[in-house]
């Protein structure tokens, strides 16, 4: 159960730094200060949720992922080309960042389906719970720019 249970862990790690750094990478792109302000915070509690797992991992004995995963590398070159294309409005970057959260929310709650310890699920779910509050507030975001779409 134990490599089970570090392979489920290091998933949510990877997600956790493709969130980081697409975070990160759309903060760059913000046009407003707000924005930016936001996108970096989340990138900082996607750190946090990584460097938290990562220390379970190493707890149970395994070695924990480092980066981010492959497919999360290959969206973020395509939202470079669409940036180089023409300038994204804060609305268009939020909803793309949105869509990466979506994908977030369901790696978190598919790995809560999982036969977890109870040490390790209460920290998977707290950190659940930080990504939902995180989807949520950037939907908010991406619905008052909406208007704007500058």
């Amino acid at each position: 159960m134990t490599t089970n249970v570090i392979a489920v862990l290091n998933d949510l790690i990877e997600m956790s730094k493709d969130g980081e750094l697409g975070f990160m990478k759309a903060a760059e792109e913000a046009q407003h200060a707000s924005v930016n302000d936001a996108l970096l915070e989340s990138a900082a509690s996607c750190s946090r949720g990584a460097r938290e797992l990562q220390d379970l991992v190493l707890q149970l004995g395994g070695k924990p992922e480092s980066g981010g995963s492959v497919a999360g590398a290959l969206h973020r070159g395509w939202l470079d080309v669409k940036s180089a294309v023409g300038n994204r409005s804060d609305h268009a970057i939020l909803a793309d960042c949105e869509k990466g959260e979506d994908v977030a929310k369901k790696r978190f709650h598919d790995a809560l389906e999982k036969d977890l310890p109870a040490d390790v699920r209460a920290v998977v779910e707290r950190l659940y719970h930080g990504v939902l509050q995180n989807h949520d507030r950037i939907r908010a975001m991406r619905d008052q720019y909406a208007a704007m779409k500058t």
